[in-house]
């Protein structure tokens, strides 16, 4: 199930396996590239982290009106129907995106996904890019 990069899967197997609901775990660099997928299919994986590099930015954007704040995205709950999305900063330039259904609860799904970033934010990281290369 996961595609990508394979020391991912304990990572976000975990995640899956200890939320009821997960239909789906992207984890997607700054510019919204998939590193990598927990269920789900490819396809949408690759529109779910291009959707999330915009939701981050715009984010971001609003997060340096709110006073007192350092202008930088922490987490990102969205209520759709039938569900609830879920985008987490989750190291340099990379963030944790999770689609789940009703049956996930929110307060639950924040604690673990930031459980998971802080046991290894580092692995989540995506190296800054300049005409496709890795600088």
């Amino acid at each position: 199930m996961i595609q990508q990069r394979g020391n991912f899967d304990w990572m976000l197997k975990d995640l899956n396996d200890g939320v009821p609901g997960i239909e789906m775990i992207v984890v997607l660099s700054a510019d919204g590239l998939r590193i990598a997928r927990y269920g789900g299919d490819p396809d949408t994986a690759d529109r779910v982290a291009a959707a999330c590099a915009g939701l981050q930015s715009l984010t971001t954007a609003v997060a340096r009106e709110v006073p007192g704040s350092t202008g930088e995205m922490k987490l990102v709950v969205v209520e759709v129907d039938g569900g609830y999305f879920y985008l987490m900063a989750a190291g340099a330039n990379a963030y944790l995106a999770v689609l789940s259904d009703v049956r996930c609860e929110p307060g639950h799904m924040a604690a673990r996904m930031r459980d998971l970033v802080v046991r290894i934010g580092a692995h989540l990281t995506s190296p800054p890019r300049r005409n496709g290369q890795t600088v």
